[in-house]
């Protein structure tokens, strides 16, 4: 790799992501049925209907996958907790072994010097909770309140960062509006109600979580460099429109204290009641902020209701998940949020990274690639000023990627999902020597 580790800051962190349903095995230790195992059930929704129950077995190789981390010189390590392995209702019980599991794992990441980066929730709602309404219901800022209160109370005094929940964006347009992921709704008005809600369980989880005493707490967003696909008037205030439900409704709440016009224009009769009372809730402090960026889109205009707008191809090379390679786009959102939304509060790349058709035994080029390239943009957007305290790689393992299935990796270690057997690519060992340089 072109980069190295005396490329950045002496204090920079360098981690691997992944997270809880992705790779632990939902079959194992106790835990609860998720909107997930329902949503994989359910024909159509997932490529060949595969599901998490074995996943990457996690839950009993934890400490291999550790070692692979401690091995590749990796500072810190950014997991997420599974909210139905610790009270599989959702509510009231708690699975003890659950609690233990993520225990013994926060004190293997310190034995091997890696930092704890904790992320309470990332997409696997326990299905008690969604028969209630799931982020359609205003109460699930409670329950996940009561959950990030569970859980830290148990990990919250060695973590090093925490942040409730990943993605807000898939957790409530992806999954409510577009029917991609669990629960698979199209309905705006759910969506509208998720899209609140996901704002109002962050702020009272970071308020749980302050109560406890623990630190260092922020939030993580996805985010996408927009463009119009022509130089059309129509094509151009549809790229507005989904740029800010994409990018710019979230860190308005969580930041400005407000939505962006544009987007309220079409979403606000679809809002829950006194939605624009819960700002202060919202915007709790942060001590940090992550951003999450993998691709561009091109947005053109669709004669369909609001938000009238269809993804247009474009003409970049392309990751397996066809998503357009654009490097320059996370320089762009890292010095943009900066500017008008995050001063001068520290700013983290939560995930990077790319799916490959990997074989084992050849060199995935394209990977290291993609890497070194948006390395070397994250470096510029420092050299203009953005804050940026560390990268993270998307993703340790090869996964379940969700309503994929098994078919994309994006791991630097490649997983024999019929075996299990761990083979690190060649883009891990290419990082491996970076970070030694």
């Amino acid at each position: 790799m072109k980069f190295s580790r005396s490329d950045f800051p002496q204090d920079f962190l360098f981690a691997a992501a992944t997270s809880s349903y992705q790779i632990e095995g939902h079959g194992f230790g106790g835990a609860g049925q998720t909107h997930w195992d329902t949503f994989a059930a359910t024909p159509g929704n997932v490529v060949r209907a595969e599901h998490g129950a074995i996943a990457c077995d996690h839950y009993h190789r934890w400490e291999e996958d550790l070692g692979l981390m401690q091995a590749m010189g990796l500072d810190a390590y950014r997991f997420s907790t599974s909210w139905a392995r610790v009270m599989p209702e959702g509510r009231g019980a708690v699975n003890a072994d659950g609690l233990d599991f993520y225990d013994r794992l926060v004190d293997g990441m310190l034995a091997r010097g890696l930092k704890p980066m904790a992320t309470l929730y990332h997409w696997e709602l326990p299905s008690a909770l969604a028969d209630k309404g799931g982020w359609a219901n205003p109460d699930i800022a409670h329950w996940l309140a009561d959950f990030a209160t569970v859980i830290m109370e148990k990990i919250g005094d060695r973590v090093f960062s925490a942040a409730p929940i990943n993605e807000p964006w898939c957790v409530a347009w992806l999954s409510h509006f577009l029917g991609g992921h669990a629960p698979g709704l199209r309905d705006i008005r759910a969506a509208a109600h998720a899209m609140h809600h996901v704002l109002t369980a962050h702020g009272r989880s970071v308020e749980a979580m302050r109560a406890l005493g623990v630190q260092n707490l922020g939030a993580v967003c996805n985010f996408e460099d927009v463009y119009p696909a022509d130089d059309s008037v129509a094509a151009q205030k549809a790229a507005q429109t989904y740029e800010g439900i994409y990018n710019r409704f979230f860190v308005g709440g969580l930041f400005n204290g407000s939505y962006p016009q544009d987007v309220l224009d079409g979403l606000e009769p679809y809002l829950p009641k006194g939605w624009d009372k819960d700002f202060d809730l919202i915007q709790q402090p942060l001590d940090w902020f992550g951003i999450n960026y993998y691709t561009c889109k091109r947005v053109a205009s669709d004669s369909g209701p609001w938000p009238s707008t269809k993804e247009v191809e474009g003409p970049l090379p392309k990751t397996q998940m066809d998503w357009e390679i654009k490097p320059d786009g996370l320089e762009h959102i890292l010095t943009w949020l900066s500017k008008n939304y995050t001063g001068a509060l520290p700013l983290y790349v939560t995930e990077n990274g790319m799916a490959n058709p990997d074989v084992v035994g050849q060199d995935d080029v394209a990977r290291i690639d993609y890497l070194d390239a948006h390395l070397a943009a994250a470096r510029r957007a420092m050299d203009q000023g953005a804050p940026l305290a560390g990268y993270t790689f998307w993703s340790l393992l090869d996964n379940y990627e969700w309503a994929l299935g098994y078919e994309k990796r994006f791991g630097l270690v490649h997983v024999d999902f019929e075996t299990l057997q761990r083979t690190p690519k060649a883009s891990y060992h290419a990082i491996r020597d970076a970070l030694c340089r």
